[in-house]
């Protein structure tokens, strides 16, 4: 008689100790309208590259492509079936394998791991559920999450941004009240990173802004990896908001113009502007130690004594400042 040879399969947490100690783990949360899609273009097109410098990448292609599938709530067939543990089974499974590759820090990039912009404008507040969803996440990477970076953008910027991607989807053009509601938000992206923060408290966190980071995708991968970086397809931008002459195919009674629809008048947009401020400064002040603000790395300083520039500037340099402004 053979004796039964008992096989013994690894358990989810020791397959995720194994990862820890092969591999950095960074979820690059979005925010959308942020040009997160202009920086997964960037990653993708980099893959071999960066590949041999250890860093690998899952962006929505994967993560869309049933990876993440059952993680977040949602209609779904009653099957009896645990899908949240089976995506968390499917998720550690692909880091193993990463990580028996070679890949020392593996980049997760998808904006849709904060929510929705269709559930922003339908409840006219910031990723009211994110706290949950990133918990789900970091839960769903065996708790080896190491990094968490988040993108925000001015207020005003943003939801126009959303706002017209919404018209390209027939959300149709917003009415007042909605930009009131949106302008007067309960939520701002200081909420946000709380939600965030106290979701991942075991990793890093790190806040980038769009307007440092926006165009520069290369510089915003070294911020995360710590190391130097292709400039290769930096300055490429996509799904950038249609402008209005776009737009015009859409909603025929928006403003006539060729630039960009702002559907916020004057103090709206100084509303919006000010609570945008507030959440940079408490950042900049430390954000009660929850996150990190990350400035633009290639910006000098100002030392003790200011550039000669500055020290030379004269009447010329009002008068041609002036006439600049004359022009716009």
């Amino acid at each position: 008689m053979i004796a039964a040879i008992p096989v013994y399969r690894p358990t989810w947490a020791a397959l995720g100790q194994r990862i820890a100690k092969a591999m950095d783990i960074i979820l690059h949360i979005g925010a959308h309208r942020c040009a997160t899609t202009s920086f997964q273009h960037y990653m993708r097109q980099n893959a071999d590259g960066l590949a041999r410098c250890g860093i690998g990448f899952w962006g929505p292609r994967r993560t869309r492509n049933g990876l993440f599938s059952g993680l977040t709530p949602g209609p779904r067939l009653a099957t009896g079936r645990d899908l949240q543990q089976r995506a968390a089974g499917r998720i550690q499974l692909g880091c193993a394998r990463s990580a028996a590759t070679g890949v020392q820090t593996l980049v997760v990039s998808d904006e849709n791991m904060l929510g929705s912009v269709r559930e922003n404008l339908r409840l006219a507040a910031l990723y009211c559920g994110v706290g949950e969803r990133v918990a789900r996440f970091a839960h769903a990477f065996g708790g080896r999450v190491s990094d968490v970076v988040l993108n925000i953008r001015s207020l005003e910027l943003f939801w126009a941004s959303s706002l017209g991607y919404g018209l390209t989807r027939g959300m149709g053009v917003s009415k007042q009240q909605l930009l009131d509601r949106l302008t007067h938000g309960p939520r701002s992206w200081r909420d946000v990173i709380a939600d965030v923060a106290c979701a991942a408290p075991d990793a890093r966190f790190w806040v980038l802004p769009f307007e440092t980071f926006a165009r520069q995708p290369d510089v915003q991968l070294a911020v995360m990896t710590g190391q130097d970086t292709p400039q290769t397809h930096a300055q490429e931008w996509l799904n950038a908001t249609p402008k209005l002459p776009e737009l015009h195919a859409f909603a025929k009674d928006l403003p006539k113009g060729e630039g960009r629809w702002q559907p916020f008048d004057a103090t709206q947009i100084a509303i919006m502007r000010e609570t945008y401020s507030d959440d940079l400064l408490w950042l900049a002040a430390g954000a009660d130690g929850l996150a990190t603000l990350i400035t633009d790395p290639n910006k000098k300083l100002a030392d003790i004594n200011l550039p000669l520039t500055d020290l030379t500037r004269g009447q010329h340099h009002d008068h041609k400042e002036r006439r600049l402004a004359d022009t716009g």
